[in-house]
């Protein structure tokens, strides 16, 4: 419990301050590019790998060997690419509660709806649009 406190803080710490994009949710994916642009692979890894910014190594693992400490929580995401679609990927990042109601993953770009908002961070969201298509890009690269 006290991880997930510690994870809450650390997210509310560093939200977009970009204008947020309303995505259009299709069955279990965000088919199109929140930009209208690909995302960049290698940008998309740094924010994956950098405990600042998206955090997911917390809860994940995943195949960037320069980071000895990775998490158990979550689905490792070796493989990522090859288990879910591009829009899939898309709609767990934006927001993982749209398919798991129960998930202690984080929205990275909703706003609406959440609880315990510090006032100075309502209205913004973890990831900007740009940040979430980087991250994609990366994610659909990691093939088994």
């Amino acid at each position: 419990m006290r991880a997930l406190a510690v994870l809450a803080l650390a997210l509310a710490a560093c939200p977009a301050a970009a204008q947020q994009v309303p995505p259009q949710i299709v069955d279990d994916t965000i088919p199109r590019s929140l930009t209208g642009r690909p995302g960049d692979a290698a940008r998309g890894r740094a924010i994956v790998a950098n405990r600042s910014v998206g955090l997911c190594l917390l809860c994940h693992s995943g195949p960037i060997a320069e980071e000895r400490f990775q998490g158990d929580l979550a689905p490792s995401l070796a493989g990522a690419g090859s288990r879910w679609s591009e829009g899939q990927l898309r709609l767990r990042i934006v927001d993982g509660s749209r398919l798991n109601a129960d998930t202690i993953m984080p929205a990275y770009y909703r706003t609406g709806g959440l609880q315990r908002v510090a006032r100075n961070f309502e209205g913004k969201t973890i990831l900007s649009a740009e940040q979430v298509e980087d991250v994609v890009a990366y994610l659909v690269t990691l093939k088994d």
